[in-house]
């Protein structure tokens, strides 16, 4: 009896060991992406776009060949199943089930945390049956707060606030429908349709450096993050 509860120790903590063991041996890692939160002013976030988002950051992520992803439906049956809260809604503990529930090593996890746009005239425009030709210039800036937990320990391994930026201006072609799909699709060809691919793309570049490649290229993101709190630091009025 004495020897089947070591045997059980055993293989319990080879299990709690399996995200750090499956990196260092250089293996994908398998992750999931659940349903992104909104804590923004964002006129185009509705209904099912943090699921939407997530569904691209999946793709994303697995156009890269680094990463095992799980289908973003089998993670969304899991969570409808369990009556479990997603995205910053995960309280502690609830990563190391889901993760247990769907077979992933680390949940990712983003909220939308800031999201601003700026039109501006610049005179001379026109526009006919829904092209619009110069006339305006436009800006998008968007702010996503990332977390990795650790879907064995349920605690954040990586932690990053990414950003997406995006100008626009010129020719708008306003019946172009290609791209994006279901609530975002009339964000096709905006600089807000345009600073959310920048955000993702940002997202898995990140992903891929901090989990996989784990070299310098932690360099470039870790001075991104000290330029953004600095023009954080720079934009609070103190006094």
């Amino acid at each position: 009896m004495r020897a089947m509860i070591w045997c059980g120790l055993a293989v319990i903590g080879g299990l709690a060991a399996l995200p750090q063991n499956a990196l260092a041996r250089g293996d994908k890692p398998v992750i999931a992406v659940i349903e992104f939160e909104n804590q923004s002013g964002a006129g185009w976030w509705r209904g099912g776009v943090g699921w939407e988002l997530a569904g691209m950051l999946s793709n994303e992520l697995g156009a890269t060949g680094a990463f095992k992803v799980l289908e973003r439906e089998q993670i969304r049956a899991v969570l409808d199943e369990q009556n479990l809260a997603a995205s910053g809604r995960v309280a502690a503990g609830t990563g190391a089930r889901i993760g247990q529930l769907t077979g992933a090593q680390y949940l990712v996890a983003g909220t939308v945390t800031a999201y601003e746009e700026e039109t501006a005239s610049t005179g001379g425009g026109i526009s006919f049956g829904g092209v619009s030709v110069g006339g305006k210039s436009e800006k998008a800036y968007l702010a996503v707060d990332l977390r990795v937990i650790n879907a064995t320990t349920g605690e954040v391994d990586f932690t990053r606030t990414i950003e997406g930026t995006a100008k626009g201006g010129g020719m708008s072609l306003g019946l172009y429908r290609g791209g994006f799909g279901g609530e975002l699709a009339s964000q096709n060809k905006t600089p807000a349709g345009k600073a959310i691919r920048a955000a993702l793309v940002e997202i898995t570049d990140y992903l891929e450096c901090a989990m996989v490649k784990q070299d310098r290229c932690m360099n470039e993101y870790d001075a991104k993050e000290e330029r953004r709190r600095e023009r954080t630091r720079d934009s609070l009025d103190l006094e």
